[in-house]
């Protein structure tokens, strides 16, 4: 007599495959949890131009000073903020269980992080828009070149501070964690990027490191308006690798991403 045996159906493994639906899903859910958090609003779109504002009056002596160094401040202002946020929220997502949640359903990795990026960055759209007209029309700041690619250099730096926050969210286990990120992965590009001294100016080891970073790139892109009339090579260069950072992180992101915090 024989006796047959029959395994039990396999649950179907989450898609790696990007999902159109689904990342669209999961950043109209994000969006609707933005909404019901006014701080975290205001922390994106608010802030930056509440320090543009008060950067410009404190250079109200010399105005070249500000046309110097506010186009630069324009991406790196944003890029800061969309950092804290999108780490910190993401990181709430997955202490308070939720990513567990949505990570047992059929949703990849993939369009997780893709969604969380199209969310972020709808914000980063407002953000970048409001800090642009803001320091051309309100405070004044002169540039030479187009103001439509001092608003494309602002948008790729602050969808690189989302891409930035999603990655390292995934190696916090608190958000007071996610803050301390700030000076390791921040704070080092801040000193490097450019803003306070030209970087072959540097001693030729941090000239060096200051070539791999994005942020540097960032700083050269504004300064390529501000200097030119015309698009430059130089600046389709610099646009070029900020958002093929930004591309390479949020890939890494999703590589990485854990359904809970240990």
């Amino acid at each position: 007599m024989t006796t047959t045996t029959t395994t039990p159906p396999i649950a179907p493994a989450p898609t790696s495959a990007l999902n159109a639906s689904r990342t669209l899903a999961t950043a109209a859910r994000v969006l609707r949890q933005l909404r019901h958090d006014p701080r975290s609003i205001a922390l994106m779109i608010l802030v930056p131009c509440v320090m543009l504002f008060l950067l410009r009056y404190v250079f109200d002596g010399s105005p070249q000073t500000f046309d110097n160094i506010g186009a630069s401040l324009l991406g790196i202002f944003p890029l800061i903020t969309m950092f804290l946020v999108t780490s910190i929220a993401t990181l709430r997502e997955r202490t308070s269980g939720t990513l567990e949640r949505l990570l047992a359903m059929p949703l990849g990795k993939g369009d997780l992080v893709a969604g969380y990026a199209l969310a972020f960055g709808t914000l980063a759209i407002i953000q970048s828009v409001l800090a642009t007209a803001l320091a051309l029309w309100g405070l004044g700041l002169d540039v030479t070149g187009s103001p439509w690619l001092l608003l494309l250099v602002a948008l790729l730096d602050a969808l690189l501070g989302t891409a930035l926050g999603l990655f390292v969210s995934a190696f916090a286990a608190s958000e007071f964690q996610a803050v301390q990120f700030m000076p390791a992965v921040i704070f080092p590009q801040l000193l490097l990027c450019g803003l306070f001294t030209p970087r072959d100016n540097m001693h030729p080891v941090l000239e060096a490191i200051s070539d791999v970073l994005p942020m540097s790139y960032a700083v050269d892109g504004m300064n390529e308006v501000l200097r030119h009339t015309d698009m430059t090579a130089a600046f389709v260069r610099d646009t070029l690798i900020v958002a093929g950072c930004a591309l390479l992180v949020l890939g890494l992101g999703a590589a990485t991403l854990r359904r809970r915090t240990q």
